[in-house]
């Protein structure tokens, strides 16, 4: 029996949620909660999860750097293009964005150079800070698989109350 995880590209193994997607984008959810407040960024939570289940790296908006994402927190806790993120994925709590002012490389560009090739997310970006941020058509562009998890949006929200 090979232990090799299907493709993200596979019917069913990388666009649609899976049984542990839930827990994983509640754990990114409850991360966001940990973000200091800011007036002018969202607080996003990030977990990148093996293809195995086990936890690689997490991460929060404004965890070491005020200008920092969550997504750019997870990954730089990994070795750059660490071999175990091209079957592992990445639970956002807001679509990685696609537009930034604060750093040249926006998480979906980071997400997509690190190999990473699946993305679970609660909430797409709203208009706020970044009009038509376009998050997902960037990473889909990459080739990068996106389930997006509604039910899941008001857990992401509610650390940003405050901006919406």
């Amino acid at each position: 029996m090979s232990t090799t995880p299907p493709s993200p590209d596979a019917p069913g193994a990388g666009r649609e949620p899976n049984a542990a997607d839930g827990r994983w984008l509640a754990r990114a959810c409850e991360l966001a909660a940990l973000c200091p407040p800011s007036e002018t960024a969202f607080s996003v939570g990030a977990v990148i999860v093996a293809a195995d289940g086990t936890e690689l790296a997490d991460g929060y908006s404004r965890q070491s750097d005020p200008h920092d994402h969550a997504e750019e927190a997870a990954l730089a806790k990994l070795p750059s293009q660490d071999p175990r993120l091209t079957t592992a994925t990445i639970y956002s709590s807001l679509e990685p964005c696609a537009k930034r002012a604060s750093r040249p490389r926006p998480c979906a560009q980071l997400i997509a150079e690190s190999g990473l090739r699946r993305v679970v997310t609660a909430w797409i970006e709203p208009d706020t800070f970044v009009p038509n941020a376009n998050g997902t058509k960037a990473l889909e562009a990459a080739h990068v698989a996106v389930v997006t998890m509604p039910e899941y949006a008001a857990a992401a929200q509610s650390p940003n109350q405050h901006l919406l």
